[in-house]
């Protein structure tokens, strides 16, 4: 059942491939053009996900294990951040697919409300960096940046955006948050029904997932911030990849403005969340990001389109590895 049920995923991450290269919003003669440009700037971009990938991989493994031996490899894990990420971007909404894959393929290891839980307590931090990140930016800019009225204007909603995003993770943190995001989820028409028989169903298990949540963050200080740290960090190192790129077309860039870039990019990319792979709204955020810091938009459209493609390689690796290192033993229904 588990094979059948990997499979879906499988195919699926190979439809939304097809989908993404038949609508590719360029003349692909014309990618080869600036990928043969970049040089040896391409192959750095893609190494660097590795190292990326690694850190959410440890971030996650982090939560699995807290300090303690477990029967997950940390090669699974890794293999499953990359597999994971990639059914999300290939999906529009994001976390349609990349949630459910990595929980059925972690259960046999640790059973199924530890995985539920690791694999929540993970995609919460993960979210939770991404206002870290923003917040840490806004503040960045103050300190290297003028600052106009109309600029403190929008760093202000930022900064307070994120401030109130924070606390809600807190509180979220504090008190757990399966069994409050399936209570919401049954006043959204379509999935009403299925969310409160799902509640009704699995109330004991939602209540230990809740209750292991609780704990991260009220016994497991340590555990906690080490993987925030870890995520935070893979956000920062990510800016790397901006720099590598401009590199390409301008010396005159400093990497400071390369996390301000990414920064705004981000943030401007997650409000068209709905989106798969965020096509369109993460090359607008370059072009908007590089204008705004006096940099040529032309300079953020091309990171926009390399990024693009590294986001795609990825992805046809994420879906390959799908398919390699399965153990045949685990293929059975895991502890709950």
């Amino acid at each position: 059942m588990r094979e059948k049920v990997r499979n879906i995923f499988y195919f699926f991450g190979i439809f939304a491939i097809v989908v993404m290269l038949c609508t590719f919003d360029m003349d692909y003669q014309e990618v080869w053009a600036n990928l043969q440009k970049a040089g040896y700037w391409f192959p750095a971009v893609i190494l660097l996900w590795l190292f990326i990938y690694l850190l959410n991989a440890w971030s996650w493994y982090v939560i699995i294990s807290d300090g303690k031996s477990t029967k997950v490899p940390f090669g699974k894990v890794y293999k499953l951040t990359i597999s994971g990420f990639a059914l999300n971007y290939a999906t529009p909404v994001g976390l349609m697919g990349g949630e459910p894959y990595r929980i059925m393929e972690l259960t046999p290891y640790v059973g199924g409300s530890k995985a539920t839980s690791s694999v929540i307590l993970y995609v919460m931090m993960h979210i939770f960096s991404h206002f870290c990140f923003w917040l840490a930016s806004v503040v960045l800019y103050i300190m290297v940046e003028p600052v106009n009225i109309g600029m403190a204007i929008m760093l202000a909603v930022i900064g307070g955006c994120c401030l109130i995003a924070i606390y809600f993770f807190f509180k979220g943190y504090k008190n757990g948050m399966a069994m409050r995001t399936l209570q919401l989820m049954g006043h959204v028409p379509f999935i009403k029904k299925w969310a409160r028989r799902f509640i009704v169903e699995k109330k004991d298990s939602l209540e230990r997932v809740d209750a292991q949540i609780a704990e991260l963050h009220s016994q497991r200080k340590s555990t906690f911030y080490l993987s925030l740290g870890l995520e935070f960090v893979a956000r920062i190192v990510g800016c790397l990849e901006v720099y590598f790129i401009l590199n390409i077309l301008t010396s005159d860039v400093s990497f400071i403005s390369c996390i301000l870039i990414m920064a705004f990019t981000s943030l401007f990319a997650n409000l068209f969340f709905f989106s798969p792979m965020q096509l369109g709204a993460r090359e607008g955020g370059f072009a908007l990001a590089t204008s705004g810091l006096a940099i040529s938009s032309a300079f953020g459209v091309y990171t926009g389109l390399i990024t693009r493609v590294r986001e795609l390689i990825w992805i046809i690796i994420g879906v390959l590895l799908m398919k390699l290192g399965n153990d045949s033993k685990k293929s059975g229904n895991g502890k709950t």
